[in-house]
């Protein structure tokens, strides 16, 4: 004879992991509605009370597990070699060249001569033409230079970049000008840590602070030799970071030292949550907000790989 048995029975069969499921599904809908708030602030410019909405939050319970919890390696000095005992090819990664932009550039100068050329003796220009048109277009480039501090230029060569190169993650000259409408719009990372500016203002940074800087500032360069094995234009924000860490008062050695840690501990962090960046990478193409880029951060790691 069979006997049914209830589940009433056996409660911890049922009852926590009904609890546990209903405490994550509130956790996730409070931490929704705080990112909201944060759009929200965002959205009226105010960068401040945004930061301070997230960082009230960090590290409480039903708060952000992932804002400022990445594991880290051990600060010290280290040399060449024992990043590439890491995987990190430092003449990729250290030393990176625009090739990419630097190649269109001088195609199109010299598609350009070349349709000169075509057009004087297809049209029979005369001297004082060629002379005339040539003014022109120098004029032209130098109101360009002036008044929109080489936005055009720019405009051109990154899109034409843009359309026979899809490599990486960047928004294009052509997207920042129709979203901001400004020709002067750099594609980059606003760095919102007010902590951070009144230090640096007040010519003392502190180590944390120093290194939480030193791996946003780099996390581009990294995220691209990740990806493609070279890292193309990247140049400026070592030369960025390195300029910053003289500036402060430290020697090449040790400004050389920090930059090496930076690389290190980035990307291990990177390699580490590939899962999470790849779905971060897929949110910001999508043009999601903020909040919704920190969401899908904390969705994807696991409390246990954090």
């Amino acid at each position: 004879m069979l006997h049914y048995v209830g589940l009433s029975h056996f409660p911890q069969l049922r009852f926590p992991s009904f609890r546990v499921k209903c405490s994550s599904e509130q956790v996730s809908v409070s931490r929704r509605k705080v990112l909201e708030k944060v759009d929200e602030e965002l959205t009226k410019g105010d960068e401040k009370a945004a930061l301070s909405i997230v960082k009230d939050l960090q590290g409480k319970p039903g708060g952000f597990r992932c804002f400022g919890a990445a594991r880290q390696v051990p600060q010290r000095l280290y040399t060449l070699d024992e990043l590439k005992l890491n995987g990190i090819e430092t003449t990729s990664l250290l030393s990176p060249v625009d090739a990419t932009l630097g190649a269109i550039e001088r195609n199109l100068q010299l598609a350009a001569v070349v349709g000169g050329v075509s057009a004087w003796n297809v049209f029979g220009f005369s001297p004082q033409q060629v002379f005339y048109l040539s003014s022109g277009l120098l004029f032209l480039w130098t109101l360009d230079a002036v008044s929109f501090n080489g936005g055009v230029s720019s405009l051109v060569l990154d899109t034409t970049g843009h359309t026979f190169s899809q490599k990486g993650y960047t928004l294009s000259s052509l997207e920042a000008l129709q979203k901001e409408g400004s020709l002067n719009v750099q594609a980059g990372t606003s760095f919102v840590d007010f902590e951070f500016l009144e230090e640096v203002n007040g010519g003392k940074v502190s180590a944390t602070t120093l290194n939480r800087f030193s791996c946003i500032a780099l996390a581009g360069v990294a995220t691209e030799y990740l990806l493609y094995g070279y890292a193309e234009g990247g140049l400026a924000d070592i030369n960025k970071l390195d300029i910053l860490l003289r500036s402060l008062g430290f020697t090449q050695k040790k400004a050389d030292s920090q930059v090496r840690w930076s690389v290190l501990n980035t990307i291990l962090i990177l390699r580490r949550h590939k899962v999470a960046r790849a779905k971060l990478a897929e949110a910001m193409t999508a043009g999601k907000s903020v909040g919704s880029c920190i969401e899908t951060i904390e969705d994807a790691i696991d409390s246990a790989d954090i």
